[in-house]
């Protein structure tokens, strides 16, 4: 504005030789000089023209008490600054929906609808959605088999589970939903974390699921338990998230975790200073779970805890059994799964083949 005002000015004036009768009838400002009619104390001291500077002379002459014209500038400029303000929000939280498909954009990115929107909120609904995504998992080593699940992260076979279900494994075959089978590899594995990575031979075109976000869900929320306990292949269970942040203790020991598989899939596991499902042993270690109502049964280790907008929330990794044996073993309404936020943070080293 000053700028434009100088050189307004310097055009104006360019004539040094321009005589008072011709700077009168110049089509100038009026304001610049100020009118020596109006008094000096009524006016405001030399308004800056606006952006409009060169159709200013043409206009009347504003009242005394009035509101210069050039003070609708500001006010106008922060009207658009608000309406462009306004119109890049709406276009982020469009852009927001149109990338993740959601019908709203909540606050957290569980608001990925993997349901359809005529399912949503439904178990049917989410299990429909994701049981493709949902393997189960044949591992054979010296101690005998065991069976657990997992859960799809790329169309090429990647597949998270525990560590527990192949620990030791010197063969594992996968089963997908469609009955499909497949012989997978152990890429790399994290025994405190109770997590594994497995690849799938020769496969494309697989339905991975969407990994959501753990951090916001809540104490109360309906869950979606997907597996295969006792080799029942897409098994859909359903309950609410009982508790967050919960101490759970684990074996490290390749020992015990062969120990588990002649028990035909139970995981011993330590919780509020007691054990459950057998000794833990000597080597453990302990990491933040998620507790659920959702019945787990052995075989659902390394299956999915999701949300009712079928985004992965946690992998289930251990359930409480009244008993000791695996004939009679079953749930009751005590399971713990990982946050799924915890798997992503892993995923680099797991792909780098850890073996901790």
């Amino acid at each position: 504005m000053t700028e434009s005002l100088r050189r307004n000015g310097e055009y104006e004036h360019a004539n040094p030789y321009q005589g008072p009768h011709q700077h009168a009838s110049s089509p100038v400002n009026p304001e610049w000089p100020p009118p020596p009619a109006q008094p000096p104390g009524n006016h405001p001291t030399q308004p800056l023209p606006d952006m409009r500077s060169e159709q200013q002379p043409e206009q009347p002459a504003e009242p005394h008490g009035g509101r210069p014209a050039r003070r609708r500038g500001p006010a106008a400029l922060l009207v658009a600054v608000a309406i462009v303000a306004a119109a890049v929000g709406g276009g982020t939280a469009y852009g927001i929906q149109e990338l993740t498909g959601s019908d709203t954009v909540a606050s957290s990115s569980t608001s990925t609808n993997v349901v359809p929107s005529s399912q949503k909120g439904t178990v049917s609904g989410v299990a429909k959605a994701v049981s493709p995504s949902i393997v189960e998992i044949n591992a054979t080593s010296n101690a005998g088999s065991s069976t657990g699940s997992g859960v799809i992260i790329t169309d090429d076979g990647e597949i998270i589970t525990n560590n527990h279900v192949v620990s030791g494994a010197s063969s594992v075959k996968v089963t997908t939903n469609d009955g499909k089978q497949y012989t997978a590899e152990v890429v790399g594995t994290d025994s405190k974390k109770d997590l594994a990575l497995i690849k799938l031979q020769n496969a494309s075109g697989l339905k991975a699921a969407t990994l959501g976000d753990s951090a916001g869900i809540g104490v109360g929320d309906q869950v979606v338990a997907i597996g295969s306990p006792e080799g029942l292949t897409g098994t859909v269970t359903s309950g609410i998230v009982s508790a967050l942040d919960r101490d759970v203790t684990v074996s490290t020991d390749e020992g015990q975790q062969q120990q588990q598989q002649r028990q035909g899939g139970q995981w011993p596991f330590e919780f509020g200073g007691q054990q459950f499902n057998g000794d833990t042993g000597s080597s453990t270690t302990t990491y933040k779970a998620i507790q659920t109502d959702a019945s787990l049964n052995p075989g659902n280790s390394g299956g999915a805890l999701i949300d009712m907008n079928g985004n992965i929330i946690g992998i289930n990794s251990a359930m409480y059994s009244a008993t000791e044996s695996s004939a009679s073993a079953g749930s009751v309404g005590l399971g713990f799964a990982i946050p799924i936020n915890t798997v992503k943070a892993d995923l680099p080293e797991l792909r780098a083949g850890a073996s901790n």
